[in-house]
């Protein structure tokens, strides 16, 4: 198989799957067993919606050595064998006996001895995408092979990004960069939210988006109460703060960052706290190195916080960025993660303005070795103005 089309060369899957067999190596694992369709995607090109639909489960089987193995429902052969894949094993899904039960179990059967150990992802921001009897019963079938955890393996190779990732992430940049700078067309006082979202991600696609999967923010009178509710109906407000957050995806990659407007001119708190926020990104984009922790991080940017006098908010201040729209590592005080060259980062500072009010900010980077390079537009350092 030559090229996939509009992604990548071959050779990136290759290196991709050879990075896996090198660490499978050292941790004894003699094949490691895909579910999902972030890992899926990432081995194979495998680049479909219809993981929305939860009636049927898909495999990949990375060996020791050599090409993976899909072993996947027949209506996805013909987008399988557009990949780089040439083994490709199919059953008629759903099937309410054997849904893909004995093929499996043939394959990695086939591929493991009696004694060898076979990967699972199984720790945090990792799930297994299968019915959980089916895999009891391909356990039962596998044995005396052992299932050992693989998280370790699949998160050390896929938190490093290629060039050619990092380009497709800064290009979903790009769009939402994009879609960002139009908000002033279709939000201001008097614009019901839910509108205002709805326009976002119609603007999102109109600037190249393949799917707009997250849209997300608030509205409120100095802040907003949190980043994660749906949107109302209720009206912006002259002295609300709007905010905007989105994971737009092109060709399987995420971007993940949010802006602020302010609804007619800002309170003198919630300007503070936008400094505050804005400064702790510029602290954090100067001193940022590989080889510091995602904890080093974490502290570095509540510090600068304090230091304005701002109360940092509660969890993590960022994360990591890619085929998914949150991936490991995460920056709060417990995530020693070492944070390496080539990793995709988020730098979100949230701060409170008023019991019950916050801001957050959010850019998203590469870290190279010299220091973090934007790949969203840098927001601008004054507040935006709606109205």
């Amino acid at each position: 198989m030559g090229d996939h089309p509009g992604r990548y060369p071959e050779g990136e899957f290759r290196r991709r799957v050879a990075a896996l067999q090198a660490r499978m190596a050292a941790a004894d694992i003699a094949a490691l067993l895909l579910t999902t369709a972030a890992d899926v995607f990432y081995v194979t090109g495998f680049l479909t919606r219809f993981w929305e639909s939860p009636a049927r489960p898909w495999f990949v089987v990375v060996p020791a050595a050599g090409d993976p193995v899909a072993v996947i429902p027949s209506i996805g052969a013909e987008l399988m064998a557009g990949t780089w894949l040439s083994d490709i094993r199919c059953w008629d899904a759903p099937h309410p006996e054997d849904d893909g039960v004995s093929l499996l179990a043939d394959t990695l059967n086939d591929m493991v001895p009696p004694s060898g150990r076979i990967g699972l992802p199984m720790g945090l921001e990792t799930h297994l995408r299968m019915p959980l009897a089916d895999y009891l019963r391909i356990s039962d079938r596998l044995a005396p092979r052992e299932m050992a955890d693989a998280t370790d393996i699949l998160h050390r190779v896929r938190e490093i990004k290629s060039e050619a990732e990092i380009e497709l992430i800064r290009a979903t940049c790009r769009i939402a960069d994009a879609a960002f700078a139009r908000v002033p067309e279709f939000a201001g006082p008097g614009v019901p939210l839910d509108a205002v979202f709805r326009d976002f991600q119609c603007a999102l696609l109109g600037e190249g988006a393949d799917w707009v999967s997250y849209v997300a923010g608030g509205a409120g009178p100095g802040g907003y109460g949190d980043v994660i509710s749906p949107a109302t109906a209720r009206p912006l407000a002259r002295g609300d703060v709007l905010m905007l957050d989105t994971g737009a995806v092109k060709d399987g990659y995420f971007c993940d960052f949010d802006r602020n407007y302010a609804v007619g001119p800002p309170s003198d708190a919630v300007r503070r706290v936008h400094d505050a926020l804005y400064a702790a990104t510029d602290v954090a984009l100067a001193a940022l190195r590989p080889g510091m922790t995602a904890a080093d991080l974490h502290r570095l940017m509540t510090a600068t916080l304090k230091s304005a006098g701002v109360e940092a908010g509660g969890g993590r201040l960022g994360h990591g960025l890619g085929i998914a729209l949150t991936e490991w590592p995460s920056l709060t005080p417990l995530d020693d993660t070492e944070l390496r060259e080539n990793m995709v980062l988020t730098l979100e500072p949230g701060a409170v303005v008023s019991p019950g009010r916050i801001l957050v900010h959010e850019e998203n980077i590469v870290l190279r070795a010299d220091g973090p390079e934007l790949l969203s537009a840098r927001a601008p350092a004054e507040l935006p103005v709606l109205g």
